[in-house]
């Protein structure tokens, strides 16, 4: 994700709640849904997770990582606010360990009912049982391509495999989500949308009757979600997907939603604010075209400093390429460039002629 801040204002974007959820503590946004607060041990620092009230239990939308805080912090939600009642449905709204982490033991805990879009489920789980396991062959191929020099390949080696750590075992049997499907939670229909681009199928949850949507990572209001090419489909178009599924969310959902989303604080402005997602990517790629009158190559500073307003550094070197690839290799499936691999492997975009 980036960390670059957005201008709310400019954006029509409004925060209702003037005060966050302290640890343990949570801020009731509607009738019988609650903002709880936790931290995460990377440079996004927390996400938002949300309780359901469930008739005589609870539902659970993300879960946060698995560690050693998280569960503390659950256990005294069990004890305190939650009342002794059960999670009866634990819902992922996608595949990234910040929101699937405690699923599986979640579910376990309570015996509870698993939700998960298809794709994100079986993605999650080859993707943990990479643990421990050697880069293979095709990804340093990829990254080879990207532009990377042998230290860039030698520390994606090292980290491959760590996608799983904070994963628990996810449950081995789920229940699917996919576009349209409604949700009854207590007594109110939740409807399901799907976004694409950050995730391959990532759930959103509307309430008409409360005006609310549940977000995930899909409308973000301060930060943008990462929309990245990773090598296990080096030739796909996550970026075209995005700005497909921000179109499609403006076209069938009300403007006026409380959202909820996984990070930041909730806000009104959902259309202005998923314009302005298509928006700024429709700019960075009338940027990229231009700067692509000669050829370079994904992790060449002139594609970065056209992507990125800060500079890029290891700590979001990885993340920062698989961006710039999703942009050009969005252009390339527009046609705007083309891209040629030279001799060594690496790949070179290049503005088409007119």
């Amino acid at each position: 994700m980036s960390d670059v801040k957005q201008n709310d204002q400019a954006h029509g974007l409004s925060y209702p709640f003037e005060s966050l959820p302290e640890t343990n503590n949570v801020i009731e946004v509607a009738p019988g849904v609650y903002w709880i607060r936790m931290v995460l041990p990377y440079s996004l620092d927390h996400i938002n997770l949300w309780l359901l009230e469930d008739d005589d239990g609870w539902t659970v939308v993300d879960t946060c990582v698995d560690i050693d805080s998280s569960r503390q912090q659950w256990e005294n939600l069990f004890a305190g606010f939650m009342g002794g009642k059960p999670i009866k449905k634990v819902i992922v709204t996608h595949m990234h360990p910040d929101h699937v982490g405690l699923a599986g033991w979640l579910v376990k805990r309570f015996d509870a009912q698993f939700y998960m879009s298809r794709t994100d489920y079986l993605m999650c789980r080859a993707m943990a049982a990479d643990t421990g396991r050697k880069a293979p062959e095709e990804a340093i191929r990829f990254y080879k391509a990207a532009g990377f020099n042998d230290e860039g390949l030698a520390r994606y080696q090292a980290r491959f495999g760590g996608f799983g750590e904070h994963i628990h075992e996810l449950p081995q049997a789920y229940r699917r989500l996919q576009q349209g499907q409604e949700l009854i939670i207590g007594g109110r229909i939740w409807r399901v949308e799907v976004g694409s681009g950050h995730a391959p199928e990532h759930i959103c949850l509307y309430c008409e009757d409360l005006k609310l949507l549940i977000s995930g990572d899909q409308v973000i209001p301060r930060i943008s979600s990462n929309v990245s090419l990773f090598p296990t489909e080096p030739f796909g178009n996550p970026l075209q997907d995005w700005i497909d599924s921000c179109a499609r969310l403006v076209s069938v959902l009300p403007s006026d939603l409380l959202v909820l989303p996984a990070h930041n604080e909730p806000f009104y402005g959902l259309h202005e604010r998923l314009n302005a997602l298509i928006n700024g990517h429709e700019k960075s790629l009338a940027r990229l075209t231009e700067v692509c009158a000669e050829p370079h190559r994904a992790v060449d500073k002139e594609v970065f400093s056209c992507l990125f307003k800060r500079p890029i550094g290891p700590d979001v070197f990885f993340m920062a390429t698989g961006e710039s690839l999703s942009h050009l290799m969005c252009l390339v499936h527009r046609g705007a460039l083309k891209m040629d691999i030279d001799d060594g492997g690496v790949a070179y975009f290049s503005k088409k002629a007119a």
